[in-house]
């Protein structure tokens, strides 16, 4: 098994709760940057109580690679948040989950790490379940031009995203520890976000919905980006990002059972390429 597994299997479970959480509060009207913001804010020291606890917390130049990647997280999730407001999260969580591919193929091609038969089967079967979990097309025009509107933010997110996991590695080589890492990140956000609202509301006033479900994901996703970026520090970043990213099975389970989206065999057989993308890349 490669190491860091363990790592990215944990962060797998806890992206797709956090994915989940997300819709529930876009589904209740927060608005995407008002749910960052206050996310940022529960976020920030989150991190930095686990940076301390685990005595993690030493800032070197390599740090600074957590800022940059703390761009590239911001314009991912904003957009993700964005995309659930018209979109479905058992159709949006793979699609975002896709930057897995991005991060594994700029880490074979700038990191240098080893294309085996093991990461290409997973990459394949993962590429394979996102596809089937997509299903078919919206039946109306209306809905096809939401799913459209939806689906251009997604590919954003994806893309800022899976740049962003690759810088995370840029920063370990640099001698950066991961706890580091994802504080500077969260500091760059919480700048970033805050002033964001500051210019697009003119007052900073969270609403209901994004006080109620924006600290759940906050504790979730920085358990989640700690057990990530703890799995780079170990293995490679076109193994252990793949699996991370995969979370996209936990939600389209919960999306299925808790929000009554369609299941269809189709996204069962889904699933399973799923299971079997987990299983080739653990090995690979």
């Amino acid at each position: 098994m490669s190491p860091g597994i363990q790592y990215a299997l944990g962060a797998m479970l806890l992206f797709g709760v956090g994915d989940l959480i997300y819709k529930r509060g876009a589904a209740a009207g927060a608005l995407p940057h008002q749910f960052l913001m206050l996310q940022s804010w529960v976020f920030l020291p989150t991190v930095t109580a686990y940076a301390l606890f685990t005595g993690s917390l030493h800032f070197v130049a390599g740090a600074l690679w957590g800022a940059l990647a703390g761009v590239f997280v911001l314009i991912g999730f904003y957009n993700f948040a964005h995309s659930l407001r018209s979109g479905l999260v058992s159709v949006n969580a793979p699609v975002f989950r896709l930057s897995f591919v991005i991060t594994a193929g700029l880490a074979i091609v700038l990191l240098g790490e080893p294309l085996t038969a093991f990461k290409l089967a997973g990459i394949a079967l993962a590429l394979a379940a996102v596809w089937l979990l997509l299903g078919a097309p919206a039946a109306d025009d209306a809905a096809r031009r939401e799913s459209k509107s939806s689906l251009v933010r997604v590919l954003i997110a994806t893309a800022a995203v899976g740049v962003g996991n690759v810088v995370y590695k840029y920063g370990l080589r640099a001698g950066a520890t991961p706890a580091s890492l994802i504080v500077a990140q969260a500091v760059v956000v919480v700048s970033c976000a805050t002033a964001f609202v500051c210019a697009v509301d003119r007052r900073i006033r969270p609403s209901r919905p994004v006080l109620r479900y924006a600290p759940m994901a906050a504790v979730v996703l920085a358990i989640a980006f700690c057990l990530m970026v703890e799995s780079l520090a170990l293995g490679d970043a076109s193994v252990v990002v793949p699996i991370a990213q995969m979370g996209f099975v936990v939600t389209s389970l919960f999306g299925f059972l808790l929000l009554r989206e369609p299941f269809t065999a189709r996204k069962g057989a889904g699933l399973v390429a799923a299971i079997a993308a987990l299983v080739s890349l653990a090995s690979g």
